[in-house]
């Protein structure tokens, strides 16, 4: 009885209209998502091949050892973890493949807080749009990380951009809500006493909302990195180079000791940016 009444209702078009609307997007934008991958593929191949290849990895690795040494207080712990990490995969054979994966994770990170800050400043001033966005970055963050790839393809085909495009999708939300959150959490006494000493609304934020918050943001920037860092291995599945294919392509032959050594780049690298980033937000 119970089961005559569910089936009472037919079934919902969801698919086939997701379908209509993935079709119909395509064939719209195309004169948008052409260039698009175009250009964002020229460039991230220039980046890599003509910027970071060119880069003697003894140079590369000395550089991040300065940055790290800096932004850490000048301690050399961190610093010793990033020439010791990035010669072990140097070694390995796996260079070109790291820059790979940098210049995703980079362009994905760099994307996303370019979308994902003047969003959580909008959600922050605006109760309406706070109320329109909030559900929406709840469905961005729960839904699985796979489920980004078809949007992705279906757009963009295969290749790097597409694993860009994904990892924007997946990485962008904690920028947006730490930004929202970090401008909320602004004391309202200041901004009462910008309001007072007649501040505009421009400089109100640029001069104390965003520098007060600059720490919660740096938090969300630091999320966002991760996650994109994350979505390596997921977006080499639609043909993204670096370390995640050869993740994947480890595990399609079950050779434990090359996805070993591709997947502990990949937390060499994560640990590194992590404790940069971290680093970074830390008041001296």
């Amino acid at each position: 009885m119970l089961n005559s009444l569910l089936d009472f209702i037919p079934k919902l078009p969801i698919a086939e209209g997701t379908e209509w609307v993935t079709d119909k997007t395509k064939e719209t934008f195309a004169f948008l998502f052409e260039p698009i991958k175009k250009y964002l593929n020229e460039f991230m191949g220039f980046f890599t091949d003509d910027v970071l290849l060119a880069i003697p990895p003894v140079i590369f690795i000395l550089a991040v050892a300065v940055l790290a040494f800096f932004v850490s207080g000048k301690k050399f712990g961190l610093a010793a973890f990033s020439i010791v990490g990035l010669w072990l995969i140097y070694n390995q054979g796996h260079w070109e493949n790291l820059m790979n994966t940098v210049t995703l994770v980079l362009l994905a990170s760099i994307l996303s807080v370019i979308i994902g800050v003047p969003i959580g400043i909008l959600m922050s001033k605006s109760k309406i749009a706070n109320t329109i966005i909030t559900p929406i970055l709840d469905f961005m963050q729960t839904m699985p990380a796979f489920v980004y790839l078809i949007p992705a393809v279906a757009f963009f085909s295969i290749g790097m951009v597409p694993g860009v495009f994904a990892s924007l999708i997946f990485a962008t939300p904690p920028t947006v809500r730490f930004t929202n959150l970090g401008i909320r959490q602004v004391s309202s006494e200041l901004v009462e006493a910008a309001d007072a000493f007649g501040s505009t609304g421009a400089q109100k934020l640029f001069k104390v909302e965003l520098p007060m918050a600059k720490s919660t943001i740096m938090a969300g920037i630091n999320q966002t990195v991760m996650l994109a860092l994350s979505m390596v291995v997921i977006a080499s599945m639609i043909g993204a180079k670096g370390l995640g294919r050869e993740v994947l392509s480890s595990l399609q032959r079950a050779e434990v000791g090359t996805g070993f050594v591709a997947g502990l780049g990949i937390v060499i690298l994560a640990i590194i940016i992590d404790r940069i980033t971290q680093n970074m937000n830390k008041k001296k």
